[in-house]
């Protein structure tokens, strides 16, 4: 059983001093958690913590909100944790809150107020500074879905209360500090991938000739659930042709005799994420044709991580990738050199088979936050997945691991997850002793 041990205090202390650090003199910085959404009727979603708001507190509980003034006259102002008010009638219907207590132990931050208060100390605070650093999500793949959320409608009600202040995004400072790992980030990612792998290791014994995919998603979350985890993504259980669809979660399909089935699942563990893309064979081996596939999309991969070290820029890699999978679709006979050359900018010709980039930042979100423009770091943890589809032939092979870059290159944190052909084969057809039992 994997252990589920929170971070301590200390690490989002060091999360703090580190996005800090980037402040301008005299300026304070305000975060808020996200919103409860609704669902239908009197319903809600469960919340999903502010990926920001949790980096720099270790808090999930909803409506908090941070403070955080370093140049603040009083020390007992530079940084405050504001808390939702509790009453017994609420502690009837949604249980326990945290006591200001206990937010102080988990978030390091001596001073902890409940929310009530926020709107009198607030304005005290905002009299002494001159700089402002409001939040907002700048991920360059968001898109604005809702018309305004919890962290909005703050930027949009301070700004117009105090129109002559100076005020900095603080996403900017928040990508470049969230993309550097700590260890203790890092450790939590470490065991995200240890409950991934027990995923599995389940579902590669339990696979077989008729299983449906939503039974496989079944068997992943089984193993997730009782081990303290949650999925990360919306699992994608895509069988034969269904793997050239990128984004198919229907996960309601019977797997056949003779298809592959692509896996593309990972685990979470105290709000962090991994990230895994298996693809086996139903039967429990590969045909003639795609293990031919299989070994180009390992080539490829192999080629991709041993690339990835410090001071690499993203479109870079992504160029490389594209070559290195050029070459097993010539060799694969998919395409021809002339094709390769002869394609535009836009890779017409090798965007038939390959067509989404090869690694993305991974931590407190799947996709997680980094400067476009930065090179990579030590520290940075990043996915490495390579594939190859082929609509016509009836399925796509991709494979997917989450690997953190070091001084001296790239490290899987999934090296004890089979990704060999021969490897994968072996693991589906060996006895089925121990699933899920292994600790770390």
């Amino acid at each position: 059983m994997i252990s589920m041990s929170p971070l301590t205090s200390l690490t989002f202390i060091e999360h703090r001093a580190r996005v800090t650090a980037w402040m301008e003199p005299r300026s304070l910085a305000v975060v808020n958690n996200n919103d409860v959404l609704p669902t239908n009727a009197d319903g809600t979603l469960i919340l999903h913590p502010n990926s920001d708001l949790f980096y720099l507190t270790g808090i999930e509980q909803e409506e908090s909100v941070v403070l955080l003034f370093p140049d603040a006259h009083e020390e007992k102002n530079r940084e405050i944790l504001f808390i939702r008010d509790t009453s017994p009638l609420l502690e009837i219907w949604e249980g326990t809150k945290l006591t200001k207590a206990q937010a102080s132990e988990r978030s390091g931050i001596r001073r902890v107020e409940f929310l009530s208060s926020f709107p009198t100390i607030f304005h005290a605070l905002m009299c002494e500074a001159d700089n402002v650093y409001l939040n907002a999500n700048e991920h360059s793949r968001a898109g604005t879905v809702l018309e305004t959320t919890r962290e909005a409608r703050f930027v949009r009600d301070c700004q117009a209360r105090y129109p002559l202040h100076r005020y900095h995004r603080l996403a900017r400072i928040l990508h470049r500090v969230r993309a550097v790992k700590s260890a203790g980030e890092i450790g939590m990612i470490r065991r995200a991938c240890g409950l991934t792998r027990d995923g599995l290791l389940r579902v590669a014994r339990f696979l077989r000739p008729g299983v449906n995919e939503r039974q496989i998603e079944a068997e992943f979350a089984h193993e997730f659930i009782s081990q303290g985890g949650r999925f990360a993504y919306s699992p994608i259980v895509a069988s034969g042709v269904n793997a050239c669809a990128l984004h198919y979660i229907r996960n309601d399909m019977p797997c056949q005799d003779g298809d592959l089935v692509l896996l593309d699942v990972g685990a979470a563990l105290g709000n962090y994420n991994s990230d895994m893309t298996r693809t086996l064979p139903v039967s429990g081996r590969f045909t003639a044709r795609q293990r031919q596939v299989y070994d180009a999309v390992w080539n490829a991969y192999q080629a991709c991580f041993a690339e990835l070290k410090p001071g690499l820029l993203a479109k870079d890699w992504r160029r490389f990738a594209q070559q290195a999978i050029e070459k097993e679709l010539v060799d694969l006979g998919l395409l021809t050199v002339e094709q390769v050359k002869s394609q535009g900018p836009d890779k017409e010709a090798l965007a038939k088979y390959f067509m989404h980039g090869v690694g993305h930042s991974i931590g407190l979100d799947v996709h997680d936050v980094q400067l476009t423009e930065a090179p990579m770091e030590a520290g940075w943890v990043m996915t490495c997945e390579p594939a190859i589809y082929i609509r016509e032939e009836g399925f796509g092979i991709r494979l997917e691991d989450t690997v953190l870059i070091t001084q001296h290159g790239a490290q899987s944190l999934m090296a004890d997850i089979p990704m060999e052909a021969e490897a994968i084969e072996e693991l589906m057809n060996s006895p089925a002793e121990g699933v899920g039992d292994s600790e770390e």
